[in-house]
């Protein structure tokens, strides 16, 4: 704003006594001060109002202006109420300085000028931010993108004093300085997510660690705003669909007092990151063909040498500068609502939900920005999203047949892991994948969906990728047979007890649990003889007595006398190998 504005403000109250020909000067600010030296705190482009306390004698006012004009503040503005007029020789030494200066009449508070002066700037700023966010929008769509969301996200911190971040679904940074403070990017996805399921009207207002947030979808380009019109006034299908795919922008800032204007600004730039976002999703068009075309191979039995060829020209797209043959994994994801009839329609659109979180979930969470997923290509096909991930061979890696090794991940692909969680060799794990991510989906999964995946070994050649793809899509039925909205398993899991246990009927379950260890259980109650937990420490000993007491803390005989009490409550012998496996499973399945 300039300096002429506040005179042409009644309610203002000001009235100029020098310096008209300085009015076109520009106001960045105002600053209110009784300091005799307030240059310290002056940037230049302030309006200073004083009320004159610091000014003890005539000489006071030479310096004073002095310091004022050296920090290029825009103008002066003094309050009557202390000495009743503006002294004359503050007025001389701000003619000599060419310094403008108002007299504020004493019924008129620095606060009313202030919150003013700070309306005017900032509207402005918008206006000015809105015109640069203008013009980037039509840099980016029709041509190269001209630094994508990273100089949006700049001039909002310049320009507004916001700070703003970028978020996947699952809280990872996609732009921005740095994370969120706190690391609240999870916190922040999983309060959007709960919020646009719950169909609250963005943006949502939250609070995270102290600090207000107000959050903004970014929804694809051509799409139009989620419903939140569905059956008894709950989200729609359309909302499903897109909830789990969506980026949003966190700004930290409280949108409630925000005027039109700035909302429709910040709408804007919203606008702007789909653009992005979708040249983000047409660059992995080619990835996404590469595995459908792989899939469909191996779905239809075509020769290993085929499957071959087109792994040959995936492996240098996604693991650019490699140069021996990758190994491969495959990742089975499938997303479920309540209340889907199952129709082709249906499966569609889940496998389009279930491929853009597969992709999500394989990006490490350590990876920000939008090119992390570059080494990822993921198909869909009934309903069920396959990810086909490349796994870098380790150069003392052995041949099949050699010491079982298997590859390690593709450094900062989607298989790279914390050094502290897996070894370096095994590649992917499901419970890893879902460790990062499964607060902020399960939010977005509501009480109405579920997510299960299911994780193969690695294979290093064409002939295993159907067996691989086979022993995913059975991980992921083993997950789907837990409790839980976000649930995984893995290839390690298929060869042993758990592999069954899922499958067991639940009435069938209760029964055999209840004839095993009720009898245990209603002891325990009675007598609190912990029976229950020594048979666990007994079988998790192999039997062993020695090793079962000294972790018990309990004599020989004293073990042997709870072991032979479990016996005689239950009929069945603990030496026996048949009965040591009920026990066993039963503890499972409890």
């Amino acid at each position: 704003m300039r300096l002429r504005a506040l005179l042409e403000t009644d309610a203002l109250g000001l009235r100029l006594l020098g310096g008209r020909d300085e009015l076109d000067r520009t106001v960045r600010g105002v600053m209110t001060t009784d300091l005799k030296d307030p240059s310290r705190y002056l940037s230049g482009g302030e309006l200073v109002l004083t009320g004159l306390a610091w000014r003890r004698t005539p000489q006071d006012s030479e310096p004073f202006v002095r310091l004022l004009a050296g920090a290029g503040v825009a103008g002066l503005a003094a309050g009557e109420a202390e000495l009743g007029a503006v002294p004359d020789d503050l007025v001389g030494a701000c003619v000599r300085h060419r310094l403008p200066l108002f007299a504020v009449n004493e019924s008129v508070a620095f606060a009313t000028i202030t919150e003013y002066v700070v309306r005017q700037v900032s509207g402005e700023r918008a206006g000015d931010l809105a015109a640069v966010v203008d013009r980037h929008r039509r840099l980016m769509t029709s041509g190269p993108a001209g630094g994508g969301p990273e100089v949006v996200l700049d001039l909002l911190g310049s320009d507004l004093d916001l700070r703003a971040w970028v978020l996947s679904p699952t809280g990872r940074l996609v732009a921005g300085a740095g994370e969120p403070p706190g690391g609240a990017g999870a916190a922040l996805a999983t309060e959007h997510l709960a919020a646009t399921r719950a169909g609250r009207r963005a943006p949502h207002r939250v609070a995270v660690d102290g600090r207000t947030y107000s959050l903004f979808p970014v929804r694809a380009a051509g799409r139009g705003p989620a419903s939140a019109g569905g059956v008894g006034g709950g989200p729609g299908p359309d909302v499903r669909e897109s909830v789990l795919s969506d980026w949003l922008l966190a700004v930290e800032a409280d949108a409630g007092e925000w005027a039109a204007a700035r909302l429709d600004l910040l709408q804007g730039v919203t606008q702007l990151i789909a653009v992005e976002r979708d040249r983000r999703d047409a660059a992995r068009t080619v990835r996404r063909r590469l595995a459908q075309e792989i899939l469909e191979l191996v779905q239809s039995a075509a020769p290993p040498a085929e499957i071959a060829a087109r792994l040959r020209v995936a492996a240098p797209v996604l693991l650019p500068g490699e140069g021996t043959a990758p190994h491969w994994q495959l990742v089975v994801a499938r997303v479920d609502w309540d209340g889907e009839t199952g129709g082709d329609g249906d499966a569609a659109d889940t496998g389009a939900v279930a491929q853009s979180l597969l992709e999500e979930i394989l990006i490490d969470p350590a990876a920000a920005g939008m090119e992390s997923g570059d080494r990822i290509a993921v198909a869909h096909s009934g309903g069920e999203a396959i990810a086909l991930v490349p796994l870098v061979v380790p150069a003392d890696a052995t041949e099949e047949g050699g010491d079982g090794d298997g590859p390690a991940p593709a450094e900062g692909a989607a298989a790279a892991k914390p050094a502290d969680t897996e070894p370096a060799h095994t590649g992917l794990r499901a419970d890893v994948l879902l460790a990062a991510v499964r607060r902020p989906l399960a939010a977005g999964l509501a009480d109405d969906g579920r997510l299960t995946l299911g994780v193969s070994g690695a294979v290093h050649s064409a002939e295993g990728l159907r067996g691989a793809l086979e022993e995913a899509r059975h991980a992921r039925r083993v997950a789907a047979a837990r409790p839980g909205r976000v649930c995984a398993a893995g290839h390690h899991e298929l060869a042993s007890h758990v592999l069954l246990l899922p499958f067991v009927p639940d009435d069938v379950r209760r029964a055999f649990t209840a004839r095993l260890l009720d009898p245990l259980r209603e002891y325990d109650r009675r007598h609190r003889a912990e029976l229950v937990p020594t048979l666990e420490a007994f079988l998790d000993c192999d039997g062993s007595w020695t090793r079962c007491a000294a972790r018990l803390h309990l004599h020989v005989n004293t073990l042997r006398y709870r072991v032979g009490r479990i016996e005689q409550l239950t009929g069945r012998d603990l030496s026996r190998l048949e009965d040591k496996l009920d026990f066993f499973l039963a503890l499972r399945m409890s």
